[in-house]
């Protein structure tokens, strides 16, 4: 492991076992990549920024949650690191993602490093009902607006589930366009990653009209 590697994981204290099923992630995905095309390429001299560390900080606000559900999974991001990252510690990850080939790597991903994750290849709403009360948390990144994620997710943000949503720039606005439709408490975390990106905390639900 690089020094410049070891910098990025060192503000998420993880263990040599943590970090080198972190680094078999990426070099599959490099690997994965010129095949399959998993991850937009302008961000694959990024991954440890963009990609690793970018989904580790959602652990480190839910280290104790037991089910993980993790919608539109893409290429792992967060759902295979949220996996690995807490597999010490008993997580189970649900993965859901309707692309066949990225479920194909979510799948060889999970059987090698031996991780709790379980991927669904389906479409988000016939998985999310499952896991009404069930899930601790769930997360979506990069998937969809906060209204329409709020509108998928609301069975199981109404039923004691945590919301994790990274958002970008323009977080105030998908907050203004969102209570329209919804009154919701939301808490506006920063990214440790991204000076100009938010997390939005998500902890109840209910709709307007």
């Amino acid at each position: 492991m690089t020094a410049d590697i070891s910098a990025i994981l060192k503000p998420f204290d993880v263990s040599r076992e943590t970090s080198d099923k972190l680094a078999f992630l990426e070099s599959e995905l490099r690997r994965w990549q010129a095949i399959k095309n998993l991850v937009g390429p302008g961000t694959l001299d990024q991954i440890w920024e963009r990609h690793i560390a970018d989904s580790l900080q959602l652990y480190t606000l839910m280290p104790d949650a037991r089910l993980w559900l993790d919608l539109g999974s893409g290429a792992g991001f967060p759902g295979l690191v949220l996996a690995i990252a807490g597999f010490e510690r008993g997580l189970e990850v649900h993965l859901v993602e309707s692309n066949s080939r990225k479920c194909a790597f979510l799948r060889h991903i999970a059987r090698l490093t031996g991780v709790h994750a379980k991927v669904h290849e389906a479409r988000l709403e016939t998985v999310i009902p499952d896991f009404v009360g069930r899930a601790d948390v769930v997360s979506a990144r990069a998937l969809a607006s906060l209204g329409r994620l709020l509108e998928w997710t609301e069975p199981l943000l109404k039923t004691g589930t945590t919301g994790l949503f990274p958002k970008g720039r323009d977080v105030e606005a998908e907050l203004t366009e969102a209570g329209e439709s919804w009154k919701f408490e939301a808490e506006i975390l920063p990214s440790r990653t991204d000076s100009e990106a938010r997390i939005l905390r998500i902890t109840s639900i209910e709709s307007q009209s």
